[in-house]
């Protein structure tokens, strides 16, 4: 996870309790899976008793970060702003212990707290005069928007970005005794300003530390999907659709994520990627990733009922497993799978299942469902079924949907409206 710090780094870490902060920016009212990295990340600083702050950017995404992007970020309202970090300072706490009581308690700010009232003549005399343009300039993040290639260059807005970091590291290194920053790798150049901005300013040393960005073997963007970013919020992305992400990683992206996502010991990790290469059809690695954020960023029992799901499409299953599950899973799992919609005074209208299914559609013709009936290869609900079978409106899952499947991989949804 280490991709960069400055010398002295280590030795600090070693000596003595430090504390060291990541800023994230409020532009979702949820962080996604791209986020993931840093909270890791502070997770073990805390772990091995070090104070870790959270930076929510209040002031910041109001402005917008140019490092890694080609194109200018859009503003946010004030009321925006604060749905998206009420979100983030929400989902947090969930990581990292804030419990005061103890010595290295995670703390979480808002840099508008001390942005609000900074006066701009204040902060070009205080801060300006500290950093040259020469040093902004210099930084690969605004180099790659100043070239001949970018077509959008970068607004003074952008600019002013870095020094307003700067000050962010330096105000925490004055007021929370907060002498490391850390960050993705893209982040570097900010960092080390606010790191020449205490020397400059105090004569004392601060510290950085990047960690890589998360690449996936195939080239597309990690944490995509069709539908989009995976997010941490299960109203965003389910716990299901989550788990099925890792599930579905390549045996190449799960090798390296196992030593990022997961907080197994090198040993551990060693075995486990052996038994992987031995038996690749079993995905031990997938499974071993899956498992361990859906538990660390919903629940187990969310994750007890993500595999579920899983076996339910994938594997066998009973019509007991399709009981525990909620509408929401239900409905992802077969997202895409043909439908149909059925009134319920519809329903009596059938007494015979063959003729049901037909009504439906299940398959072309009342034929073909009579032969796969006898046949023993059509259920419903997850159980096999006779030309005796009969409907009880009092068993649909959730209370209105019928699932109808011949084989093992022909799925069919009925909904009872």
């Amino acid at each position: 996870m280490l991709h960069d710090f400055i010398p002295g780094c280590e030795e600090q870490l070693e000596k003595q309790s430090c504390t060291g902060y990541i800023g994230f920016d409020p532009t979702a009212d949820s962080l996604h899976i791209g986020s993931l990295v840093q909270i890791l990340i502070l997770m073990h600083f805390q772990k091995y008793g070090h104070k870790p702050i959270i930076l929510i950017g209040g002031a910041t995404g109001m402005i917008g970060d140019p490092s890694g992007k080609s194109n200018e970020r859009n503003l946010l309202s004030k009321e925006q702003l604060k749905k998206n970090i009420d979100g983030i300072y929400k989902q947090l706490s969930r990581f990292l212990n804030f419990d005061s009581k103890k010595q290295n308690a995670a703390m979480i700010c808002n840099n508008n707290d001390w942005f609000k009232d900074v006066n701009l003549i204040d902060f070009i005399r205080d801060v300006g005069k500290y950093i040259t343009v020469n040093y902004m300039v210099a930084k690969e993040s605004v180099k790659k928007r100043l070239s001949k290639d970018s077509k959008v260059g970068m607004s003074f807005t952008e600019f002013t970005y870095q020094l307003i970091q700067a000050f962010d590291f330096y105000h925490l290194f004055s007021n929370e005794n907060c002498s490391i920053q850390m960050g993705g790798s893209d982040q570097w150049g900010n960092i080390t300003s606010g790191v020449e901005l205490i020397r400059k300013k105090t004569g004392e040393k601060a510290f950085a530390i990047t960690c890589p960005l998360i690449t996936k073997a195939d080239g597309t963007k990690f944490g995509k999907t069709e539908d989009g970013n995976v997010w941490l919020d299960r109203e965003k992305t389910s716990p299901y659709k989550f788990y099925q992400y890792w599930l579905n990683i390549s045996d190449e992206d799960a090798k390296k994520y196992i030593k990022i996502f997961t907080f197994y010991s090198e040993k551990e990790i060693l075995e486990y990627i052996k038994l992987h290469d031995e038996a690749p059809q079993k995905r031990i690695l997938q499974n071993l990733i899956a498992d361990f954020l859906t538990n660390l960023v919903h629940s187990k029992d969310d994750l007890d009922k993500s595999i579920i799901a899983s076996n339910i499409l994938f594997g066998k299953s009973t019509s007991k497993d399709l009981e525990q599950l909620d509408e929401k899973t239900f409905l992802d799992i077969f997202d895409g799978v043909p439908n149909v919609t059925f009134s319920k005074s519809k329903l009596n209208n059938f007494p015979q299942i063959q003729d049901f299914l037909y009504e439906a559609e299940f398959l072309s013709s009342k034929s073909e469902i009579i032969r796969s009936i006898k046949q023993n290869s059509i259920s419903i609900n997850k159980q096999k079924i006779d030309m005796s079978f009969n409907l009880d409106p009092n068993s649909l899952i959730c209370g209105k949907y019928i699932l109808a499947q011949r084989g093992k991989k022909y799925y069919f949804l009925i909904t009872i409206d």
